[in-house]
């Protein structure tokens, strides 16, 4: 048999220095297609990296939330006794009743102290004008001194929890006299 090292060479009909000029351009097209492949994926590298990073910001802005506002329902709740300390306190008669009103006012009072604690407080309304984000109004009424839109009177006071609303301040507007 034929060793394969005494087979006449084929060339073919390339001539001798088109074939490195044609190799270099293919290297050339390779490396130009490598870059770009390595610049998409770097690409999408960095936007998985920023999205990544963006969710990791977005979870702990929600634990932080849910920490600084897990006691809303319960604080809710509370505002009701809160209410009745306060009616218990008007509804006792002027004379008389010291010792059961300064109880119920002394627990009015700590109860208001632990919802500062809480970073619970009171809706403003004196002297304010009427804002639908912490104030709802249940009557307007024409008033002499009061600019149309001041609040004239609290008919429930409102709370926030740090900066939520808790519950809006049910008030009275004054109204342009007619």
């Amino acid at each position: 048999m034929n060793d394969m090292n005494d087979a006449p060479e084929m060339t073919p009909d390339i001539e001798a220095d088109a074939v490195p000029e044609a190799a270099e351009a293919n290297h050339a097209e390779l490396l130009d297609a490598k870059d770009k492949e390595i610049a998409e994926l770097k690409d999408r590298l960095l936007r998985q990296a920023a999205e990544t990073e963006n969710t990791r910001r977005r979870l702990e802005r929600d634990k932080a939330d849910t920490a600084a506002y897990a006691m809303t329902g319960f604080a809710r709740d509370l505002l009701a006794v809160a209410d009745n300390l306060r009616r218990a306190v008007a509804a006792l008669p002027a004379e008389g009743f010291d010792a059961v009103r300064s109880g119920i006012e002394a627990t009015e009072r700590e109860l208001t102290a632990i919802f500062g604690r809480h970073g619970i407080t009171k809706v403003e309304t004196a002297g304010q004008k009427l804002d639908p984000n912490r104030h709802q109004a249940m009557i307007e009424v024409e008033h002499e001194t009061h600019a149309p839109g001041a609040i004239v009177d609290e008919l429930q006071a409102g709370y926030v929890i740090k900066d939520r609303l808790l519950r809006p301040a049910l008030v009275s507007v004054a109204k342009a006299k007619a």
